[in-house]
């Protein structure tokens, strides 16, 4: 009697479980297809990488001593340069189209590189509303932004997201982004991240 082992069947992902390569890349392509969006000024097009419960969160930062650094970024209700759903984004963005944001009359120029990314599949006790092929990844990001004849400023940072698994693909369902510097140097803050 010869025994034969069957292959390993696919198991639902662990939390906590890094991302597979084919997931990676899938998660890698998603992020250059939203920079290129973003850039284009195609800010429409961008809502539909979004998930209809979103929440773009970001938070103020301080500087604080060594030992206070767990108070350094704003909680939740205190101050955010943005604290935003899907609607209220699509808000902003036909305000852009109305002529009436004058900070983005003449439009800016951005240029959105993200990297080192890493992707792991959550764990849906921490995260009700999510399943185990959802995902929690993290970015780091660089934004360069041009206005005018002299305005230019660089945003450094990193993005936590949930991305859902959907019919459609991949949607942001959760954003949370820290920048790096905790005083803006632009003169106002109408790129989105």
């Amino acid at each position: 009697m010869s025994t034969t082992t069957k292959p390993a069947s696919r198991t639902e992902p662990r939390a906590g479980q890094r991302a597979d390569r084919d997931t990676h890349f899938e998660v890698e392509q998603f992020y250059y297809e939203e920079a290129d969006l973003l850039d284009d000024g195609r800010f429409t097009d961008w809502l539909d990488l979004l998930a209809d419960d979103l929440d773009y969160w970001m938070p103020t930062r301080t500087n604080r001593l060594r030992r206070q650094q767990a108070l350094s970024i704003a909680a939740r209700g205190e101050a955010a340069f943005y604290d935003e759903t899907k609607e209220s984004l699509a808000w902003r963005i036909r305000r852009f189209d109305s002529g009436m944001a004058w900070a983005e009359d003449p439009p800016s120029r951005t240029r959105h590189l993200v990297t080192n990314i890493t992707a792991r599949h959550l764990d849906p006790d921490e995260h009700p509303g999510f399943t185990g092929t959802d995902l929690v990844v993290r970015s780091a990001f660089m934004v360069y932004r041009n206005r005018l004849e002299r305005e230019t400023n660089i945003f450094a940072g990193g993005r936590t997201d949930i991305l859902r698994r959907t019919d459609v693909g991949l949607l942001v369902a959760r954003r949370t982004i820290l920048l790096d510097q905790n005083i803006l140097q632009s003169k106002n803050i109408s790129t989105f991240f």
